[in-house]
């Protein structure tokens, strides 16, 4: 396995990754807009993540095999905020690949970017309480849970699942 950060040319592969392990996802975050599964949609949302690192703002990665010939996850460095020195973790590891500490590693390198690249102190990750998986990743990975910060609400298959706040001083 290999992480790098996301390219231009990662259409085909992205969108290989994302429509494989799409039922799997849906299970434990939000579904995308259906408009997302086609080329065109997975160039424009790589379009839109490569501005966003451009300006500054994020640092998309993927996960790919160890030949480089398939995405098998992905990581985000996103909502870098200089100013206060925090960033948000998110990251996606696909349905055959999980439970082999993918997660972990991703999660890791997000941490080193946040600290080395970005000069970060804090990280913040968003998990569902029903994401028993991801949970375990970022306390693992020395976040703990934020008890005062209010939850935030999303829609998995129509039922709505409160997110709790976890977080790492780097």
């Amino acid at each position: 396995m290999n992480i790098r950060t996301l390219q231009a040319d990662d259409v085909d592969r992205l969108l290989a990754f994302e429509t494989t392990n799409r039922a799997w996802f849906e299970q434990h975050v939000e579904a995308r807009a259906p408009n997302f599964y086609s080329a065109a949609g997975v160039a424009a949302h790589i379009a839109d993540y490569l501005d966003s690192y451009q300006a500054g703002a994020m640092h998309p990665c993927v996960l790919t095999s160890d030949d480089g010939a398939a995405i098998i996850g992905r990581a985000n460095l996103r909502q870098i905020d200089h100013a206060s020195g925090s960033g948000e973790v998110g990251y996606r590891i696909g349905q055959a690949q999980a439970r082999q500490g993918l997660g972990s590693q991703a999660l890791q390198h997000l941490m080193a970017l946040a600290r080395t690249r970005y000069g970060l102190r804090i990280l913040n990750a968003w998990i569902s309480p029903q994401n028993l998986g991801s949970r375990r990743v970022v306390e693992k990975c020395g976040f703990t849970r934020d008890a005062l910060a209010a939850p935030v609400v999303s829609q998995v298959n129509g039922v709505g699942h409160a997110s709790h706040l976890y977080q790492c001083h780097l």
